[in-house]
């Protein structure tokens, strides 16, 4: 069914127990600001609304708790690369050094541990986010390469089935990418983006492996999303209640936000140890197919860009801090 081993994931999350418990406070705390500045536009909007009839009060507070609302997501989009250096690619290294039995630290050293290792790995918080949002291009692309290779092949029913699996990966998307990352982080790579190309060739080269589990895993966390979001409805009707006139959008917003965080402390890290073990597994002792590596670089300009970003690459030694090429 599924080339993962659920308990040996389960077993990985309780060994990063110091990332798991850092994730919870970052995400409950984004979705506990959503919640408090969404309050507060609406109490403002309360407020303003007592100036006008019953109609005006009402699209006051509507407006007061969206436009709060909207203000602390436009802040959570701009901290969104930071987030992505600090919480979910730290979690990555050291899940990556346990799959492959090597010893990491306990508590708070743990964290500071997987911060020096992504330090090292891409240098600073842009370039990690630069090469995510390429890889994330590329993703796409090799989804549709392998659609379009589908709709050659005289089957009934392929191009529905096709269809899905497409539809499926648009949504896993969010965990590939953080594989290709992992792979970086597990060959020592010295240019990031070199080893996203090689790490995404490998990925496409493989992808009916990669295609099943991430179908499977996408069921999984959406399931379990789903499951949360109706338990959240509860406690999100009675936030709601307590707003001053209350917000009749609220109890459907804060549940999906409080779901939200728990799909990204706990479920996603999960998943993504899953399909960190299906890729390392499949992949092992492999070089890219150069096959494979034209049809990308034909089908995404993204790919190219990653190959041009690598042939440019260059880091400064940290002992005597002369500047070098690097290789893939």
């Amino acid at each position: 069914m599924w080339d993962f081993s659920i308990s040996r994931s389960i077993g990985l999350m309780g060994k990063t127990l110091p990332f798991v418990i850092f994730r919870i406070i970052v995400y409950f705390g984004i979705a506990v600001a959503y919640v408090l500045a969404t309050s507060v536009g609406a109490g403002v909007g309360w407020g303003i609304g007592a100036f006008g009839d019953e109609d005006f009060r009402i699209a006051s507070i509507f407006w007061g708790g969206a436009i709060g609302f909207g203000l602390t997501a436009g802040v959570i989009y701009f901290l969104r690369e930071y987030i992505l250096y600090i919480v979910k690619a730290g979690h990555i290294a050291v899940l990556v050094e346990l799959i492959d039995g090597k010893e990491i630290p306990d508590g708070r050293s743990q964290i500071e541990y997987a911060s020096a290792v992504v330090k090292d790995r891409f240098a600073e918080a842009s370039v990690l986010f630069a090469v995510d949002q390429l890889v994330k291009g590329v993703l796409r692309a090799i989804t549709g390469l392998l659609q379009g290779v589908a709709s050659f092949l005289p089957l009934p029913g392929l191009q529905q089935f096709m269809g899905l699996v497409r539809a499926f990966l648009r949504i896993a998307v969010g965990l590939i990418d953080e594989v290709i990352l992992a792979y970086g982080i597990r060959t020592r790579a010295i240019n990031p983006w070199a080893s996203a190309q090689t790490a995404l060739v490998l990925y496409a080269q493989n992808y009916k492996p990669m295609l099943i589990n991430a179908a499977w895993l996408t069921i999984f966390t959406y399931g379990l999303s789903f499951i949360v979001f109706l338990v959240m409805l509860a406690p999100a009707a009675l936030v709601v209640y307590l707003i001053p006139g209350g917000w009749s959008a609220g109890g459907f917003v804060f549940a999906l936000v409080f779901a939200w965080a728990v799909k990204a402390a706990l479920i996603e890290p999960f998943a993504v140890a899953c399909m960190m073990q299906v890729f390392f597994k499949v992949t092992a002792g492999q070089t890219p197919d150069p096959e494979w590596s034209a049809r990308i670089e034909g089908a995404s300009s993204k790919f190219r860009e990653l190959g041009s970003r690598a042939s440019k690459w260059i880091t400064a030694k940290p002992d005597d801090g002369r500047a070098t090429g690097t290789a893939a």
